[in-house]
């Protein structure tokens, strides 16, 4: 017993020395889009996509924060009304005559779902088609959710210009008000960096790929390249799913944090963030029985033995157990603890990633029973099939 537990406490701690040392650095957070407001040497033509489903009552946010971006070259916003019945189309119309910029926008009535894509990358589509008229040298996909800061764009351009990037890319700040919020928020930002640490995905010799899907900003030719969004058209993850269409064709992509360009979506409870993950994470296992009975031992084996070897270590009174225990937490502690402070939550939060990982091992589980039953993937009242 005290061997087979000191064992697994042992290989906890290599675990966790290896990510630390070897895997990107995913914990830091110098990969981040707000360091200077650079200076533009060129203007090129942008247009914004937005599809909207039911978004009235965060558009007079977000879609001002667009219309109203500090940037001299030619910019369009395009937002698609995805058959929304909560009044957004003249919530969009009444938003850009408020800010005097109803030149600037183009609402566009969205066609019915065909079969085989998802709601999301439909709108996308048509909203696509109809800026592609304009020319852009860019296309800025972006959530109906987001506010964004005055120079995002400017920062946006200028990094892909400056840097020749086919697709820039932020995670945007989320909403981190509530206590469930301050809770598992964080951990997700952290979670999504451990599997694509942006050091990895900004470099162009590694294949690893991602993106944030609430501010792309995407070159038109890189976008003709992979064949445009159809190429992606099924893709429930559908962020990742472009940039590592684009990086495949050789593209060189970037993908950052922002401290400033911010998500209205609040999850003010533990069913609202339980639901955002569980719809996605099964689908980021491909599916597979195998995988997700891997990601539950190893999420097991990597968060949640070193504080039960503790609890262990003390019962069998074995200080080697509890050391090897502690020690592990601590590295787990320090790895968690910068996007803690980015998110400027209670240090003390950064020794509660075990319970934390227990509960998105659960809703891991439980986004593959929702699949079994045929309600993977619902959103904003629809349901898509693997």
């Amino acid at each position: 017993m005290v061997a087979i537990v000191l064992g697994l406490m042992v290989l906890s701690l290599i675990i966790w020395l290896g990510l630390l040392s070897l895997r990107g650095q995913f914990w830091r957070l110098d990969q981040q889009l707000e360091l200077t407001t650079p200076q533009l040497k060129s203007l090129p033509k942008v247009c914004a996509v937005i599809p909207a489903r039911n978004e009235a009552d965060v558009l007079p946010i977000s879609l001002r924060s667009l219309l109203l971006q500090n940037y001299d070259g030619t910019f369009n916003v395009f937002l698609v009304d995805d058959r929304s019945t909560d009044g957004t189309f003249g919530c969009a119309e009444g938003v850009a005559h408020a800010v005097d910029k109803p030149q600037q926008l183009q609402i566009i009535s969205g066609e019915p779902l065909p079969a085989g894509w998802s709601g999301k990358l439909w709108a996308v589509e048509q909203g696509i088609q109809q800026a592609k008229t304009l020319a852009p040298d860019y296309f800025l996909l972006t959530d109906a959710d987001i506010e964004h800061d005055v120079n995002n764009l400017r920062r946006l351009v200028a990094k892909a210009e400056q840097e020749n990037l086919d697709l820039v890319s932020v995670m945007v700040r989320l909403r981190c008000d509530s206590p469930w919020e301050k809770f598992l928020i964080p951990a997700f930002v952290f979670f999504f960096q451990k599997l694509y640490p942006f050091r990895w995905v900004n470099h162009p010799q590694n294949p690893t790929a991602a993106a944030a899907g609430g501010s792309i900003l995407i070159r038109r030719t890189a976008l003709e390249r992979i064949g445009g969004i159809s190429s992606i058209r099924q893709a429930l993850i559908d962020d990742c799913a472009l940039a590592k269409a684009v990086k495949s064709t050789q593209g060189r992509i970037w993908l950052g944090l922002s401290s400033l360009t911010r998500s209205l979506r609040p999850y003010n409870s533990l069913e609202t963030i339980w639901s955002m993950i569980a719809r996605t994470a099964y689908t980021q296992l491909n599916y597979s029985p195998v995988l997700l009975l891997g990601t539950v031992v190893a999420m097991t084996l990597i968060y949640l033995m070193p504080p039960l070897g503790v609890i262990i270590g003390v019962i069998l009174g074995n200080w080697l157990i509890i050391i090897t225990g502690l020690a592990t937490w601590l590295l787990m502690a320090l790895a968690y603890f910068p996007i803690i402070r980015f998110y400027q939550c209670s240090p003390l939060l950064a020794f509660s990633l075990p319970a934390i990982a227990f509960l998105y091992t659960l809703m891991t589980i439980d986004s593959a029973i929702r699949h079994w039953q045929g309600r993977g993937g619902a959103w904003k009242g629809r349901v898509y099939p693997s």
